[in-house]
C-alpha cells in the first residue's frame, strides 16, 4: 500500500500531521537511509524503511482489539463528561481506533475496537445477520412462553418486531427487592440470549416485553469472536491471527 508520509507517521503514533511535518521539516526522518524533508511524498508500506530518530517505524495497517468493556464507559472515541472505550486502550499509537457497535453504558463484555472499517461494516450490516450472545440476570415474572415469543420475534415498540432471538434460561431462584410500595418476593433469573440485531436497549426491551426487568447485561460473544474469560473488566488484548481470520470469514 502506497500513503503519504505524514500519514504514515501520524498512524504509527507519532502526533498529529502538522507535528510529523515539522518533525519531517527537522530532518529527523529517513527512509530507506536517506533524509526526507518532503513530508508528501508516498511511502510503500511493505517495501520501505522508515526511521525516526534512529528507530525504525514498524506500521501497521489496521489494529484489533478484544475489551472486556466496564461498566460506567461509554462506547465512544470521545465524550466531554465521561471516559470512553477507546481511551481505555494505552497500548495503541493509533488515533484512528473505534468501537465496533454500542454497548450501554451499564452494560459489560466484549467490544471489538479496531481501526478496520470494512469489517465493522460487515459486522454491523443487518444484512449479515452477525449472532451476538449475552448474559443477563433479570427479575419479575416472565411470561411462560417467552422463549417462544423470543423465538417468534418482539414487539417492543419499534416499525417491525425483531429478529427471531433465542433465550435460554441457565437457572430461577426467588428475591426480595424494596420499592416504593415496600419489600416484595420476585423471580430472578440468570439467562443466556443470543439476538442477530443491534436496536436501541434491544435486549433490555425484549425482557421488558415478557414481564421482565434487565438488572445485569454482559456481552459474551460476536460471531465467532468469544470474550476471553482472564480479561477482567477494563483490560484488554490484541486479537489473535486466529481471531481476525474467524471474524473476516463470518462476514
Amino acid at each position: 500500500m502506497n500513503i503519504r508520509l505524514d500519514k504514515y507517521l501520524a498512524d504509527s503514533g507519532f502526533g498529529t500531521r502538522s507535528n510529523v511535518k515539522l518533525l519531517v521539516r527537522s530532518g529527523s526522518v529517513l527512509v530507506n537511509n536517506k533524509i526526507v524533508k518532503d513530508a508528501g511524498i508516498k511511502i510503500n508500506t511493505e517495501t520501505d524503511e522508515v526511521i525516526v530518530k534512529g528507530e525504525k517505524v514498524c506500521f501497521e495497517e489496521f489494529e484489533y482489539y478484544m475489551l472486556n468493556k466496564p461498566a460506567g464507559v461509554i462506547t465512544a472515541t470521545r465524550d466531554k463528561n465521561d471516559r470512553t472505550v477507546v481511551e481505555l486502550i494505552k497500548s495503541s499509537k493509533r488515533r484512528d481506533l473505534f468501537p465496533v457497535g454500542r454497548l450501554d453504558k451499564d452494560t459489560e463484555g466484549l467490544l471489538l475496537i479496531t481501526n478496520d472499517g470494512k469489517l465493522s461494516y460487515d459486522l454491523l450490516s443487518p444484512g449479515k445477520h452477525v449472532a451476538k450472545r449475552y448474559l443477563a440476570h433479570v427479575t419479575g415474572e416472565l411470561m411462560e412462553n417467552a422463549g417462544e415469543m423470543f423465538s417468534e420475534g418482539l414487539d417492543i415498540g419499534d416499525d417491525k418486531p425483531t429478529k427471531p432471538a433465542k433465550l435460554t434460561i441457565l437457572s430461577v431462584s426467588d428475591k426480595q427487592i424494596s420499592d416504593e410500595d415496600g419489600i416484595k418476593n420476585v423471580k430472578e433469573y440468570v439467562t443466556e440470549v443470543e439476538i442477530t440485531e443491534g436496536r436501541y436497549h434491544q435486549v433490555k426491551r425484549m425482557f421488558e416485553a415478557v414481564g421482565g426487568k434487565v438488572d445485569y447485561l454482559k456481552r459474551l460473544s460476536m460471531a465467532s469472536l468469544v470474550l476471553d474469560e482472564a480479561l477482567a473488566p477494563g483490560e484488554y488484548r490484541r486479537l489473535t491471527d486466529e481471531e481476525v481470520a474467524g471474524l473476516k470469514s463470518k462476514t
